[in-house]
C-alpha cells in the first residue's frame, strides 16, 4: 500500500469581504487518517487567530455528511473520517467535496472545496479467476482473441497500464491499447500456429499491472483448448453500441440490439449473445436475448442514481470462437425531483429593534434533476418586512427590509417557494416562523389620567381606599410594572407617610386614621416603572379626599358655659310674645350636614313661656309675661347636629323678669332659688362685706366729688344724658335685647333722685376683651366689645344693684 501523500493547499481565493465570490480550494489524498490537517482555514480566509471559535464557526454540506471538521483554537481544517475516493466519486476524473463554512456574529459563510486525490489503493481485478479459450488449430498466427480486461477502481496512472503473460510460452502475447477508456481493449495474439496433436491445451497466467511504483497487479488463469478447424470467429457490426432510455421508461422496454456475424457455417456459425460481467457494475438492470441480441429493461431507472451504464456483450459461435463489444446506455433525465431547500442557519426570535438588512436565514436550494429540470428560482410570498437576496450560486439570504414592532406584529410566517424550470415545474415551499422578541420600548400607561379616592375620617389603619392600574404594551419582564409614591411636586418633602401603595398591584392604603378637621385632601404622585433595562416609567396624580364623619359635637359659643352659675338675661315684664331674649350661638367643626345645627328647648322653669328657633337658636317669648311667672327662669337649650348618629351639646342660661330697668335692686330672696344652697349664702356674705367697706370709703370723698360733678352736669349731660340712656334702653327693650356689641359711657344727671342705679349687664360677660369693632362679621360670628365689666366684679355682695356712689366711679366703653 502506498503511503498517503502530503496534504497540499492549492489556493485561498480572495479576501473575507469577497468570500461569496470564490471558494477556498484545497486538496487531500484519499485514505488519510482521521485528524489529518488539511489547511488553516482561518488564516487563508484572512481571519484573526481563534476568530473561528469566537464566531462559532461550523461546517455544513448539501448531503449532510461531515467529512471534515474544525480544530478548535487553531482554526485548522482536519479530516473527520477516512476518505475513500472510489466510494465518494466512483470513476469520476475528479473528486471534489464542496461544503460551507458558516460563521455567526455577524452571519457569514465561506465556500470551501476539497479535492480528494487518488492513491493507488486498489489492485487490478479480473472478472473471472480462469478464462478458457477454444481455439481451432487452423488459426493463423496474428489471430486475436478479445479478453474482458481487468478492472482497477483507481484512475489515471494508478489504473491499469500494462498486461503481461507468465510464463512466456511462445504461442501467445497480449495486446493492450485504445485512445479512450471506452476504446481500450485487451487481446491475446497468436504468435505461431497451433498443433493440437503436439499440445492440446496451453495454460498461462495473464497479469494486469497499474502504473504505481511499485505497481499493483491482478491475475487470471488462461486456459487454451486447441480445437479442430473453426477458423472464423464472430464479428460485431460495431465495437461500441450507444443507446438512450428515459429514466421513467417502463420495465421490458427495448433499449437496443447488438449484432455479430460469423462466416463459418453450421454450428460454427451459430452465434449466441450474453453479458460479460463488468467489475463494479450490475447487469441486473438489463437483459439480453441470447438469440437476437435485443437488450431490454428489467427494472426502473433513476437518472440521479446512475446517468449511464456500460455493458459488455459477448457473441460466441458454436465452435467456441467469440467476440466482445461494449454497450453504453445513457439515461435521459426527467423532471421527477422537486427542488430541495436546505437551511444552513436560521435566527429566531429577532429583537424588535433589529436593524434593516439583518440576515435572518441562510439556505441553499438544489435539484437532483439536470438541465432545465434542475434550474431553480426562489420567491418569497408578499411580505413587506422581509426579502430574499441571492448570496452565492444557489445560496439565498432572508433579510429584514424594514423596522420591526413586536407590539404590532409579534410573529411572522414567511413562505419561501423554490421552483424548477421543468415542464410542468415542480415546487417546494419552506416556511420560516420568525418570532419577534420584546425590547423595552414602551413606557407603562395608567388607565386614568388622574385618580380621586375617598376615605372617611377616623378610618381604621391600613384601609384600602382604591387602586391605580398601569399597563405596559411590552411583554415579559419589560411589561412587569411596580408602583411607588413620589412627592406631588419636585420641591416637596417625601410623600405623606399616611399613604402607601402596593408595589405589585397598585392598591392604595391609608396607614393611619385621618382627621377631616386637620386635613381635607392629600395629593400624591404614584409612579410606575417596568422591569426593563433601562426601565421606563410614568406617573399619575392621586387625590385622596377625606370624607367628614360626625365626630365633633357642637360647641356653644354664647352664652358661655364656663361660668357657674350661668349668666342671666334681663327681660322686661312688658315684653310681648316673640320678644328676643337672647340667641344661643354654637358651631360644629364638622362639615356638610354634620355641621347643620338645630336648637331645641330641653328644660325650662316654665316650658310654655319660651320657644327656641330650630335653625336660628334665638330664644324668644312664646307669650306675654304675667305677674305669676317666676322672676328667675332657668333654661337648658339642646344643640344637635345633623350627623348620623347625631351629636349634641347643651347650653344653660337664666333669665330675669324685670318690671323696669331702673329697678335693678331686687331682694335677694326673690332671685335665689332652692338650688343656690350654701354657695350662694357665702357669696352674699362676701358681697355685703365688700359693699359696706366700699360704701364707707366712698362717703369720705362723696361731698367733694358731688360738687365737681354738679358743675359738669349743669349743661344737661357729658356724653349721654339721662334721656339718652333712657332712650337707648327703651330701644333695646323694644327690640327685645341689647345689641351684642356695644360701646358707651354713662354719667348721672344732677337731678337724679335715686341713690341706686339699676345696671344692665353686657350680654357676653365671660368673653375676653376685644377691639371695639364688628365690621365684616356675620351675626353668628361677631367680635364682641371690649371694656365689659360685670356687676359681680364691683358689687359681689349684690350683683344686681349699684349704689349711686359706686356708679359714680364707673365709666363704660
Amino acid at each position: 500500500m502506498a503511503i498517503a501523500r502530503q496534504v497540499l493547499c492549492l489556493s485561498a481565493f480572495l479576501s473575507l469581504s469577497h468570500a461569496h465570490s470564490q471558494p477556498l480550494r484545497y486538496s487531500v489524498a484519499e485514505e488519510g487518517e482521521s485528524g489529518s490537517v488539511v489547511a488553516n482555514v482561518g488564516e487563508d480566509a484572512g481571519l484573526a487567530p481563534a476568530q473561528l471559535s469566537a464566531r462559532r464557526a461550523r461546517l455544513t454540506s448539501e448531503d449532510g455528511r461531515q467529512h471534515f471538521r474544525l480544530e478548535r483554537g487553531t482554526d485548522r481544517l482536519i479530516v473527520a473520517e477516512r476518505l475513500d475516493r472510489e466510494e465518494l466519486c466512483g470513476q469520476a476524473a475528479t473528486c471534489t467535496l464542496p461544503f460551507e463554512l458558516v460563521l455567526a456574529n455577524p452571519l457569514q459563510f465561506l465556500r470551501v472545496e476539497v479535492t480528494v486525490q487518488d492513491i493507488n489503493d486498489h489492485a487490478p481485478v479480473f472478472p473471472e479467476e480462469q478464462i478458457t479459450f477454444k481455439i481451432p488449430e487452423t488459426s493463423n498466427p496474428g489471430s486475436r482473441f478479445p479478453l474482458v480486461g481487468a478492472r482497477d477502481l483507481d484512475i489515471g496512472s494508478n489504473s491499469i497500464q500494462a498486461y503481461s503473460i507468465s510464463p512466456e510460452n511462445g504461442y501467445f502475447s497480449v495486446s493492450f491499447g485504445g485512445q479512450t477508456e471506452e476504446e481500450k481493449y485487451v487481446e491475446l495474439v497468436l504468435e505461431k500456429p497451433l498443433d493440437r496433436e503436439e499440445q492440446a491445451e496451453i495454460g498461462f497466467i495473464l497479469i494486469a499491472m497499474d502504473g504505481d511504483s511499485p505497481p499493483r497487479s491482478g491475475t487470471t488463469q488462461i486456459c487454451i483448448v486447441v480445437l479442430d478447424a473453426n477458423d472464423n470467429a464472430p464479428v460485431f457490426t460495431k465495437k461500441v453500441y450507444v443507446g438512450q432510455v428515459l429514466e421513467n421508461a417502463s420495465e421490458g422496454s427495448v433499449i437496443l440490439s447488438v449484432l455479430a456475424t460469423d462466416l463459418d457455417a453450421g454450428s460454427n456459425g451459430d452465434i449466441s449473445y450474453q453479458f460479460s460481467q463488468i467489475v463494479g457494475q450490475s447487469d441486473s438492470v438489463f437483459a439480453i436475448d441470447p438469440t437476437s441480441g435485443e437488450i431490454t429493461l428489467t427494472k426502473a431507472l433513476d437518472f440521479e442514481a446512475a446517468e449511464k451504464y456500460e455493458l459488455s456483450v459477448q457473441a460466441k459461435d458454436g465452435g467456441g470462437l467469440s467476440a466482445i463489444c461494449k454497450v453504453l446506455v445513457e439515461v435521459v433525465d426527467m423532471n421527477d425531483n422537486a427542488p430541495e431547500l436546505v437551511v444552513s442557519s436560521f435566527s429566531s426570535p429577532l429583537p424588535e429593534n433589529t436593524l434593516p438588512g439583518t440576515v435572518v436565514a441562510l439556505f441553499n436550494v438544489k435539484d437532483r434533476d439536470s438541465g432545465a429540470n434542475g434550474k431553480i428560482s426562489c420567491a418569497l410570498e408578499d411580505q413587506l418586512a422581509f426579502s430574499l437576496r441571492q448570496a452565492y450560486k444557489n445560496y439565498y439570504e432572508l433579510v429584514t427590509v424594514s423596522e420591526l414592532d413586536r407590539e404590532e406584529i409579534a410573529q411572522y410566517i414567511l413562505s419561501v417557494t423554490a421552483a424548477d424550470a421543468g415542464s410542468p415545474p415542480l415546487t417546494t415551499t419552506q416556511t420560516f416562523t420568525v418570532d419577534i422578541s420584546d425590547v423595552n420600548d414602551n413606557a407603562p400607561v395608567f388607565n386614568q389620567t388622574s385618580y380621586t379616592m375617598y376615605v372617611r375620617e377616623n378610618n381604621v389603619p391600613t384601609v384600602l381606599v382604591g387602586a391605580v392600574s398601569a399597563a405596559d404594551a411590552d411583554t415579559g419582564s419589560n411589561a412587569k410594572v411596580t408602583y411607588s409614591l413620589l412627592p406631588a411636586h419636585p420641591t416637596e418633602q417625601p410623600p405623606c407617610s399616611c399613604i402607601s401603595v402596593n408595589s405589585e398591584n397598585g392598591d392604595v392604603f391609608v396607614l393611619r386614621p385621618l382627621d377631616y378637621e386637620l386635613v381635607k385632601q392629600i395629593e400624591v404622585l404614584v409612579s410606575t416603572s417596568d422591569a426593563g433595562s433601562p426601565a421606563l416609567s410614568a406617573s399619575v396624580t392621586v387625590r385622596l379626599v377625606v370624607v367628614d364623619e360626625n365626630d365633633n359635637a357642637p360647641l356653644v359659643l354664647y352664652p358661655s358655659q364656663d361660668r357657674n352659675p350661668p349668666p342671666s338675661e334681663l327681660v322686661p315684664m312688658s315684653a310681648d310674645a316673640g320678644y328676643l331674649v337672647t340667641k344661643v350661638v354654637a358651631i360644629d367643626a364638622d362639615s356638610g350636614q354634620n355641621s347643620w345645627l338645630s336648637y331645641h328647648l330641653l328644660r325650662a322653669t316654665d316650658p310654655g313661656l319660651f320657644v327656641v328657633g330650630t335653625q336660628s337658636g334665638e330664644l324668644r317669648l312664646r307669650r306675654p309675661l304675667t305677674e305669676r311667672d317666676p322672676m328667675k327662669q332657668k333654661l337648658v337649650v339642646l344643640v344637635r347636629d345633623n350627623g348620623q348618629p347625631p351629636l349634641s351639646a347643651t347650653a344653660s342660661l337664666s333669665a330675669l323678669l324685670l318690671h323696669d330697668f331702673s329697678d335693678l335692686h331686687l331682694p335677694q330672696s326673690s332671685l335665689a332659688t332652692e338650688n343656690d344652697g350654701d354657695s350662694l349664702t357665702m357669696y352674699l356674705i362676701i358681697s355685703l362685706v365688700f359693699v359696706s367697706l366700699l360704701f364707707l370709703a366712698s362717703m369720705a370723698t362723696f361731698v367733694t366729688h358731688k360738687v365737681c360733678m354738679r358743675r359738669e352736669m349743669e349743661g344737661g349731660h357729658v356724653l349721654y344724658g339721662a334721656g339718652t340712656l333712657q332712650r337707648d334702653l327703651a330701644d333695646a327693650a323694644a327690640a327685645g335685647t341689647l345689641p351684642h356689641p356695644y360701646c358707651y359711657e354713662i354719667s348721672l344727671t344732677t337731678g337724679s333722685g335715686n341713690s341706686e342705679f339699676k345696671f344692665l349687664k353686657p350680654i357676653l360677660p365671660s368673653l375676653p376683651p376685644q377691639h371695639c369693632t364688628t365690621g365684616g362679621v356675620t351675626d353668628d360670628e361677631q367680635d364682641f366689645t371690649c371694656g365689659t365689666i360685670t356687676l359681680e366684679d364691683v358689687a359681689p355682695d349684690n350683683p344686681g344693684t349699684l349704689s349711686a356712689e359706686q356708679f359714680n366711679h364707673l365709666s363704660f366703653k
